[in-house]
This record gives structure tokens, sequence and C-alpha cells, in this order.
């Protein structure tokens, strides 16, 4: 019954994370780390699945393996957050959520630059 929770919680968390592909206010990375931590702790098949898939190699196996991120990645990634906070923000109906988009794309800007650790090219 837990392998199967698991599993469950995997393709969950899988959804999550490419759904936040599209929008940024739900984290992909964190949902793609926690679907393959439910993955292999409940089936070598998904987790083996999910690390063959283009959608991990880009978007988590280098942190995932060495803790860090090269410099030229993470402008990469701030460049397409701030292009989709963009125009959550243009689209954001209300100000406190507008607010709340700048103020969560500031946090995503200096965890990215000051938390993770730049990866030795």
């Amino acid at each position: 019954m837990k392998k199967v929770l698991l599993i469950i919680a995997g393709f969950v968390s899988l959804f999550l994370g490419i759904i936040g592909i599209i929008l940024p206010i739900l984290p992909t990375t964190p949902f793609l780390l926690l679907a393959g931590s439910c993955f292999a702790a409940s089936s070598e098949k998904f987790d083996k699945w999910l690390r063959g898939t283009k959608l991990y190699d880009f978007y988590v196996a280098d942190y995932a393996e060495t803790k860090s991120i090269s410099r030229s990645r993470k402008k990469r990634i701030i460049v397409q957050i701030y292009i989709l906070m963009a125009i959550s923000i243009f689209f954001a109906p209300l100000l406190p959520v507008k607010i709340l988009l700048v103020l969560l794309t500031a946090f995503i800007t200096y965890y990215l630059f000051y938390k993770i650790p730049d990866k030795e090219d």
C-alpha cells in the first residue's frame, strides 16, 4: 500500500511540476525532485524512467547530482522566470496578487543566485 501511495504521489508531483513549466506560481524543480524521491522509494522502474526523461535532465539532473547549477544555466532559468512572471503580473487582476508575484520573483532570484552554489564548468 505504501508503494502505491508513493507512486501516486510521484505522479501527482510530476504533473504539478509539468504545470509549473507553464505557470510560474508552481515551482517546477521542487515538484520534480519530490517525484524523483517518491519514485526512488517505491519503484525502480518509474525512478529509472523519470531519470531518463528530458524533463528531468533539463530541470533537475544538475542540481540533484551536484547540489549546484552552472551560472549560464541560472541566467537562462531567470530569463524564463522573468518573462513568465511579467505576463502573470500583467494579467493579475488584484494589486495584492501583483505585489505577491513581484516578491516571489525577487525571492526566486535571491535563492537562485545566492543560495544555490555555482557549478564549476
